[in-house]
């Protein structure tokens, strides 16, 4: 394998270069539905939005309250926020006096008798999305279902690995097109592993949370106010523990060296009971509990900032997919929204997400070892708890080094890559991308955890407050944004036509909802 810089070089010549244009990215971002004061909304997915079970961008995922949109994947950063930006303002057009929650962490919560799952109406697949969710909250307590993220899927063009191949003359050269792109994907996913607590630093925006997220007091929070724990150098205590260890999966331990490995790991998962699960039971007097008592229901049930994707037929299993097909593109799980943006990422943002996902692709990657897995679990958790604390060091390569010195390293090293996809675009904006990440490196309180925190503590804020403020601010935005009027007419036919096709579904004949669950599983 060519080392970064003559990957760079390869991929500068005139011709190649383009390839880089053709990079595609897309964002799936989730938000509360939350009544004026700040409360859980208890209200049904809005019928003005269409059907959940099959509109293409606008969905739910876990709680009923949990709004999901869904961007399709684009080739130019601007036109994947505009159309999210459109997504929001439609649906604000549709929610009444309801808001949307701008933070990961949730609203002002009542107790889980509050907090309703999904409901996807009475065809097999929406009673299987159901039956998944209530696991779900047998599994983990409901209140982790109200918890909001930002999904990146990113994939370079296919050329671009073809193109390596041909001038490495790997043995990569001589599988087809998927092993190809399966194995580059995989490299690029390792190499995140190793680098992803960079993005919690800087993009991390979730370090408090309304005390009512906890219905116990086991969570090593320390009280900011009355109504309002956190940590002081936290940067995302979304992707923490936040006091519920999953024993279930702390064995998983898949650190994506090879496709097989990774999908026998998950396979594995699927068909393998966990003693707590069986404690529940699958189903009781009649009524299903959750779809299996093994470790994970289904493969979305694995927790992780990174996952390889296969776009999937209808009732076929992810992990079948990529066996059959290969990787496709990679989404990265483990962005929070920002509360000062609007729809919670914005342009800079995307633009670094690309570089420093370029990187990962075109560096080199050596598999993952035991050790290097530990000091990579190492540095995520450390860094999700206590970033921002002065003097924090990481492991990397068996010794310790400070954060922010490692932190200037990387952004040094994805110089080079901003500045071909800038030569690319002929634009600037991702190595200002870069510059506008370095300043957050070197003062802790200008990344989106630190301004958080100051916002409270110079405010007098509780945590809800902050957020319904930002969040009517955003609602406001929305509404005095008109959308283009072919994209109100695309996104109004879309309703009629995602509630029409839930109709046909359900009208469709239904085998046994047994039946059909065992066929999803083999």
């Amino acid at each position: 394998m060519a080392n970064l810089a003559d990957r760079l070089k390869l991929l500068s010549q005139p011709v190649n270069r383009q390839l880089l244009k053709a990079t595609r990215r897309g964002i799936e971002k989730e938000s509360l539905r939350v009544s004026p004061n700040g409360f859980l909304a208890q209200t049904p997915h809005p019928l003005a939005l269409g059907s959940k079970l099959t509109h293409p961008y606008i969905t739910t995922d876990y709680s009923e309250a949990l709004l999901e949109f869904i961007t399709p994947a684009f080739t130019d950063i601007d036109t994947t926020l505009g159309f999210q930006h459109d997504l929001h303002r439609f649906t604000q057009q549709h929610l009444a006096d309801e808001l949307l929650w701008v933070n990961s962490m949730p609203c002002i919560l009542t107790g889980d008798e509050n907090i309703p799952i999904a409901y996807y109406g009475e065809s097999n697949i929406g009673k299987m999305k159901y039956i998944y969710r209530e696991g779900l909250a047998h599994r983990y307590g409901k209140a982790m279902q109200t918890i909001a993220g930002i999904h990146y899927n990113f994939s370079l063009a296919p050329e671009v690995w073809s193109l390596l191949s041909d001038y490495e003359q790997t043995s990569l050269h001589e599988k087809n097109q998927h092993d190809l792109q399966s194995s580059s994907y995989l490299n690029l996913i390792r190499n995140f592993r190793r680098l992803s607590w960079l993005l919690m630093y800087l993009f991390g925006a979730s370090p408090a949370v309304c005390r009512s997220f906890f219905s116990h007091t086991n969570h090593q929070l320390q009280d900011f106010d009355d109504y309002t724990v956190y940590l002081p150098y936290a940067t995302s205590l979304r992707m923490s523990d936040l006091g519920y260890q999953n024993n279930a999966q702390s064995g998983l331990n898949i650190c994506y060296n090879t496709l097989p490995t990774y999908i026998e790991s998950l396979e594995h998962a699927i068909r393998t009971p966990f003693p707590d699960y069986e404690k529940i039971g699958r189903t009781k007097d009649g009524h299903y509990l959750q779809l299996n008592t093994n470790i994970l229901q289904i493969e979305n049930e694995y927790y992780n900032a990174i996952r390889p994707k296969r776009t999937i037929e209808s009732g076929e299993r992810p992990a079948r997919a990529l066996q059959a097909r290969g990787i496709e593109y990679i989404e990265v799980r483990c962005l929070d929204l920002n509360p000062f943006d609007a729809i919670g990422i914005n342009a800079s943002q995307a633009a670094f997400m690309d570089v420093f996902l370029t990187y990962c692709a075109l560096a080199e990657s050596p598999t993952i070892t035991t050790p290097e897995c530990e000091a990579i679990t190492h540095n995520f958790t450390h860094v999700v708890l206590e970033g921002r604390k002065p003097g924090l060091q990481l492991q990397k390569q068996g010794k310790l080094i400070l954060l922010a010195h490692w932190a200037k390293e990387i952004i040094d090293s994805l110089m080079p890559v901003a500045a071909l996809l800038d030569d690319a675009h002929g634009a600037n904006h991702h190595q200002e991308s870069l510059q506008q990440e370095l300043q957050k490196v070197e003062n802790p309180e200008l990344t989106p955890s630190g301004q958080l925190l100051h916002t409270l503590s110079e405010k007098q804020y509780s945590f809800s407050e902050f957020t319904l403020i930002q969040s009517k601010q955003h609602a406001e935005t929305f509404k005095q944004t008109p959308i283009a009027a072919d994209t109100q007419q695309m996104l109004e036919v879309l309703v009629k036509q995602s509630l029409q096709q839930q109709a046909e579904i359900e009208a469709a004949p239904q085998e046994a909802f047994e039946t059909f669950l065992a066929n999803y599983y083999t």
